[in-house]
């Protein structure tokens, strides 16, 4: 009886570990804080949310990826987001669930395979897994609506409806979100967008949940938001995307993931991915959360370069070229 209970907690916390990560950490009470935002926002997300991490989980086990992977839901937050996309994008609840399954179970076969190759380059896969096959099946649709239609055949209504927002809570408090101050607001609303959540106060329990994990992170990605924000404001954008956090949830997960590689690399990473996201919203792509990977691959990569040229040797590695230059025979004149 009680190893039963044991082994139903353990698969609880995994799955809550999953839904976690989709914020860059490793804690349940995180995903769980996560959850309770996304039911916050939209139950249909919540759901979604609980089918990609046990569709993710299982098809994990199935397939034999490492045990510890899994319990720490490296394997689960792509069929997280994966899920989760679908709910936002398909308004057919039936085709979002079936989308939502073959999703999830896609981006889970494809995270280890491409975790293999990218750690090669010592890189992370990050959400690039939900990216590919989210891209795939937005263009089976939309190449299915431009043989019946013209209407579906634009990229950018696609886009539109990948940014679309719901929160339903506005009926709750008489008619509008419940407002908080100025930046911190929309600060609060693009970690909610880093879910595909709206609104400042699931984003305001992202942030605690993040907080529960590491207070040092909650900051960087309040700060990634906000500085990704007002990156967007100087490009031009208007003022929707920045209240509902759509031009500052890419920052954020950059400066949550490069928290632990200093100021200057976390900072690189949110002005490139705010550049990265602004160039894919005039060009009408649904990037989603691609600018974030791609800033913070390139900034990765960038200082591995650097590293590698300009770092002194090891101490080991001079004293070995110091021998070798003294046993070497002197050039006779």
């Amino acid at each position: 009886m009680h190893a039963g209970q044991d082994d139903d907690s353990s698969a609880l916390r995994t799955v809550l570990r999953s839904i976690g990560q989709t914020v860059l950490q490793c804690n349940a009470l995180t995903g769980a804080c996560v959850l309770a935002a996304l039911a916050l926002c939209d139950l249909r997300l919540a759901c979604a949310a609980l089918i990609g991490a046990v569709t993710a989980h299982v098809s994990a086990r199935l397939v034999h990826y490492e045990p510890s992977a899994i319990r720490d839901g490296l394997h689960g937050f792509n069929g997280v987001l994966c899920a989760l996309a679908a709910a936002s994008i398909i308004d057919d609840t039936q085709v979002a669930l079936a989308v939502a399954l073959l999703s999830a179970i896609a981006a889970t076969c494809l995270a280890l395979p491409a975790s293999r190759w990218l750690s090669t380059r010592a890189l992370a896969v990050y959400s690039s897994p939900c990216l590919v096959v989210t891209w795939g099946w937005l263009a089976l649709r939309a190449s299915a609506h431009a043989s019946t239609g013209p209407s579906g055949a634009d990229i950018g209504h696609v886009y539109g409806q990948a940014t679309w927002v719901r929160f339903p809570c506005d009926a709750w408090f008489g008619g509008s979100a419940v407002p908080l101050p100025g930046a911190f607001g929309d600060a609060c609303a693009a970690l909610a967008q880093t879910v595909f959540a709206s609104g400042a106060l699931p984003g305001l329990l992202i942030a605690i949940g993040i907080a529960l994990a590491s207070r040092r992170a909650a900051v960087h990605a309040l700060l990634g938001a906000a500085a990704s924000s007002a990156i967007a404001w100087l490009c031009g954008e208007s003022l929707a995307p920045l209240h509902t956090g759509v031009a500052g949830f890419n920052g954020a997960l950059a400066a949550l993931a490069l928290v632990d590689r200093g100021a200057v690399a976390a900072s690189s990473a949110v002005v490139l991915s705010a550049l990265v996201h602004q160039a894919a919203a005039h060009w009408g792509w649904p990037a989603m959360s691609a600018p974030f990977v791609a800033s913070v691959w390139c900034v990765r990569t960038g200082a591995a370069g650097l590293i590698n040229r300009y770092a002194p040797p090891p101490p080991a590695l001079r004293r070995s070229r110091a021998g070798d230059r003294r046993a070497s025979p002197s050039r006779s004149s």
